[in-house]
């Protein structure tokens, strides 16, 4: 039975990560820029196209239905010929691998970084990144897989973040960027931290100071990444320097004249 549910598991992660058909679009930076902008600990959210990508977006109301930290060269150099891995990432059908940045040319990406992040903290997360590279998911969770075959199921708004985390098979970390959360949340670094604001009524001898309460890393989705205080967005375009004046608008550009043109 266990073979079979297994068997019937591959088969599930294969059609929910099929690609499905997207009109032409342009990525939002240039892969030059991309590359240039990017930092160890950055995390990269993606747009993805398969099935279970629309559902992740339709379930957390969100542009972003992908995540993967920004290693750098903690992997060392590659083979002679090969793009180097800086991107670790959880995969639906492979688990935990690392990609070059290739893998994501002409998707719509944004860089989320960590402000503030002491440097041995950054280590500690990119090691517990490496650290999982290769690790299995258990495919026979069917439930994991199974609720997200709905491209948009009914379900009510205060209950979508509550799907994705349900369950505890490790296909639900594949799906829900939870890798990445897991791996801050060793450093105790916030993303979308539970505040408790002061008790009502307490006296100056009695306050309370806020508290931060670290949420379950089962809990994250790619957007917390992008709507956390904590994190600060990084536009390529801009990382460099951005004179609008340089930019060359369609119409200024002066096309050849045809060699039928009478004039």
């Amino acid at each position: 039975m266990d073979r079979l549910l297994a068997w019937l598991g591959r088969k599930l992660a294969k059609y929910l990560a099929t690609p499905l058909p997207q009109d032409a679009r342009a990525a939002t930076s240039p892969p030059e820029k991309l590359a240039g902008a990017l930092e160890p600990g950055d995390v990269l959210l993606i747009e993805g196209h398969s099935r279970v990508s629309g559902a992740i977006k339709y379930l957390t109301q969100s542009t972003w239905s992908h995540a993967a930290l920004y290693v750098g060269d903690a992997l060392g150099p590659p083979p002679a010929g090969e793009e180097p891995k800086v991107l670790i990432e959880a995969d639906l059908r492979a688990g935990v691998r690392a990609v070059p940045l290739a893998y994501f040319a002409g998707m719509h990406t944004r860089i989320c970084r960590p402000v503030g992040l002491a440097p041995e903290d950054l280590q500690k997360v990119i090691a517990f990144a490496v650290k999982s590279i290769g690790e299995a998911y258990d495919l026979k969770n069917l439930v994991d897989l199974a609720r997200y075959l709905l491209p948009q199921p009914p379900v009510p708004v205060r209950w979508r973040r509550r799907m994705i985390a349900l369950g505890s098979g490790d296909p639900t970390r594949a799906i829900c960027s939870t890798m990445i959360a897991e791996a801050f949340g060793l450093v105790r670094y916030p993303i979308l931290p539970i505040w408790t604001p002061p008790r009502p009524g307490a006296g100056e001898d009695q306050l309370q100071e806020e508290l931060l309460h670290i949420r379950h890393y089962s809990l994250y989705v790619p957007r917390d990444f992008d709507i956390s205080p904590y994190f600060a967005i990084v536009k390529p375009n801009l990382a460099h320097g951005f004179d609008y004046r340089k930019l060359r608008w369609a119409e200024e550009i002066k096309q050849p004249a045809s060699p039928l043109d009478p004039s």
